[in-house]
């Protein structure tokens, strides 16, 4: 919804301004949007514009007051084909690789009250009310959000998006990405989630017509991977000064399990510290604590239910606090490492870990899409197909954002830089607006050599201006 200027000259060649609320309708028979006007207002003369603007905003974000949505310029059931479409163009371009197709999810919160409970159908399309409470990877629990899943290929190119209910759970997801990606015919593509995906339905429907996986282990929650897996003796081998794996099989013929035990030397010593400096609080902590008190004292209590503590301590003689070796221990022999499951036997134990690892592209993804430019939140439409047209034009934009990336082997914020360079002067000279470009910099004539871009002419635009009315 926006607010649109209309002119009447009259007879006398003055010309009058009329202010029209409208908003953007599809038009099913022109199959193109098209203006349809709300409501008709006084000349502009008499009116205040930017009270007029705060109010078809304010329209816009709190609620239709009966009026109907303007539909989506692409249904959703043509959406898929756009992403199709645009992906395979841009993975041609770069000759990229859909060997590796990584999936993640993350949650985008709503700052309103009231979860969404109408299930929309637009053009034979419905979409399940997607604004619901669950568990925010944003610590907003208490929020309505929606979880957005992410594609992508090794170069970081997003290949789809979807958009599911906030209470969805991760590990129901896959199915459908594996379901919806069928049709796309990437060839031999490997699979790699993390451990929110692991799940025996995951696993079965991701092997399902030869499909091959890498997947993240939850080692802290599984039995079997503390006493087959970890507990396995053996020697990792070094891949690079940041990855050492060590290949483990669990079970034979149909419950066989091949495991990929990796482990980050730098890491492992980063969590060794950190560990440190907790127990030395923890000691602190302790050494405060009253040994003539009750012991449950409030302080006591606050220490066992401490995130920070709590996982080392246990109850020693006469119910007393006291730091739990063993636990201590247990962490030890944690530190710096992770777990993968994988069901291609092709893969080498090397290979397995370095595709995992290529999994933090998608992490940085996500950052981008929240705390950069490309802003996925917050997001001032409250109708399912509008919310997912606004997810997939961020993800369009972090598309254009990666193939600027891999043309230039520059990074973003860089090439934005050197192009925010490039401006259009407006001035006037002898009765004539010209509009005209400044001059290239070395830096972005170069970005724009790179991109295949044409350098902006020099003059945009000429205007001569109309003579000023003779005297009476």
């Amino acid at each position: 919804m926006y607010l649109r200027v209309t002119r009447r000259r009259n007879r006398d060649g003055s010309v009058v301004e009329y202010y029209q609320l409208a908003e953007t309708r599809w038009d099913a028979t022109k199959r193109q949007p098209t203006a349809h006007i709300v409501h008709n207002f006084d000349r502009a003369d008499a009116l205040d514009r930017e009270a007029l603007r705060r109010s078809a905003r304010s329209i816009a974000r709190v609620g239709h007051a009966g009026l109907d949505v303007p539909a989506e310029v692409a249904p959703p059931g043509e959406s898929a084909a756009i992403e199709r479409e645009i992906f395979f163009r841009t993975a041609d371009l770069f000759n990229a690789d859909v060997d590796l197709i990584f999936w993640d999810t993350t949650s985008v919160y709503f700052e309103v009250e009231d979860e969404d409970e109408v299930v929309e159908t637009r053009r034979g399309t419905t979409l399940p009310a997607l604004r619901k409470r669950g568990h925010s990877k944003d610590r907003r629990d208490g929020d309505p959000q929606v979880i957005v899943g992410l594609a992508l290929t090794r170069e970081g190119l997003p290949v789809r998006t979807w958009v599911f209910p906030g209470n969805t759970v991760d590990a129901t997801t896959v199915a459908r990405v594996k379901d919806d990606l069928r049709g796309w015919k990437l060839g031999r593509a490997i699979f790699v989630g993390d451990a929110g995906m692991d799940s025996d339905a995951n696993r079965r429907a991701l092997a399902k017509g030869l499909g091959h996986y890498i997947l993240a282990m939850p080692i802290g929650k599984l039995k079997e991977i503390q006493e087959a897996v970890l507990a396995r003796p053996g020697r990792f081998r070094v891949v690079n000064d940041q990855l050492e794996v060590k290949e483990v099989v669990v079970g034979t013929g149909e419950r066989r399990r091949r495991y990929i035990v990796c482990r980050n030397q730098r890491e492992a010593d980063r969590q060794g510290r950190h560990r440190e400096e907790i127990l030395a609080g923890l000691k602190a902590e302790l050494a405060r604590l009253d040994p003539k008190a009750a012991q449950h004292s409030k302080r006591a209590c606050e220490l066992v239910a401490s995130q920070r503590y709590g996982r080392y301590l246990v109850r020693g003689p006469r119910g007393r606090l006291a730091i739990n070796i063993e636990a201590v221990r247990a962490a030890e022999r944690m530190d710096g490492k992770y777990v993968l499951l994988t069901n291609d036997d092709t893969l080498t134990a090397e290979d397995v870990g370095l595709g995992y690892k290529s999994m933090m592209i998608i992490e940085a993804c996500f950052r981008r899409m929240k705390t950069t430019g490309l802003r996925i939140r917050p997001i001032y439409h409250w109708t399912a197909h509008r919310i997912v047209s606004h997810v997939k034009l961020c993800a369009l934009a972090l598309l254009i954002e990666r193939a600027a990336e891999l043309r230039t082997g520059d990074t973003w914020r860089n090439l934005r830089l050197a192009l925010d360079e490039i401006k259009a002067v407006r001035y006037q000279v002898q009765g004539t607006t010209i509009v005209q470009s400044t001059r290239l910099t070395a830096e972005a004539a170069a970005v724009l050599k790179k991109l295949n871009i044409p350098p902006p002419s020099r003059i945009l635009q000429l205007e001569k201006l109309a003579p000023a009315p003779a005297a009476t």
